[in-house]
């Protein structure tokens, strides 16, 4: 998926991650990536805040219902398995490994990507609103600029 315009809030070498900050798994997902993206390729955004529903319109993609996590890289929009799967090609060994996952059928990766999307909350729970999580540095999260 792809949009000719730049993003806005991010610079062009930047990654960002769109993720439910509701969600307990989602929520995990950005702690593994605070504690092993120690060379921090990826920058986060809740899809709840001011700069993830800013990016996701420009992505083209609803601000409410979302069900996905959005990688955004180099002017490129990734979804479900194929944003994870790009996000660990960036992290250290072992976990860049995973990336390999990428070749797999797209329709196989997905549907056990949306398997779990579906049911995140009945399994992983939720938070009764935005969770606040503490960044590795002071520009990780958009909205601490």
């Amino acid at each position: 998926m792809t949009n000719s315009d730049t993003p806005p809030l991010i610079r062009p070498e930047e990654q960002v991650v769109l993720y439910d900050g509701t969600c307990k798994l989602c929520n995990g997902w950005v702690n593994f990536l605070l504690r092993y993206d120690r060379y921090r390729t990826v920058r986060l955004a809740a899809v709840q805040s001011e700069q993830g529903k800013t990016l996701l319109r420009w992505a083209g993609l609803p601000e409410d219902k979302i069900s996905t996590i959005v990688l955004i890289a180099h002017g490129q929009v990734y979804l479900r398995a194929d944003a994870i799967f790009r996000v660990m090609g960036g992290l250290p060994w072992p976990w860049r490994l995973l990336a390999a996952l990428r070749f797999l059928p797209s329709a196989l990766s997905n549907r056990c990507y949306d398997l779990i999307a579906r049911n995140r909350y009945r399994l992983f729970g939720r938070y009764d609103g935005m969770r606040a999580i503490a960044a590795d540095h002071p520009q990780r999260f958009l909205d601490q600029r």
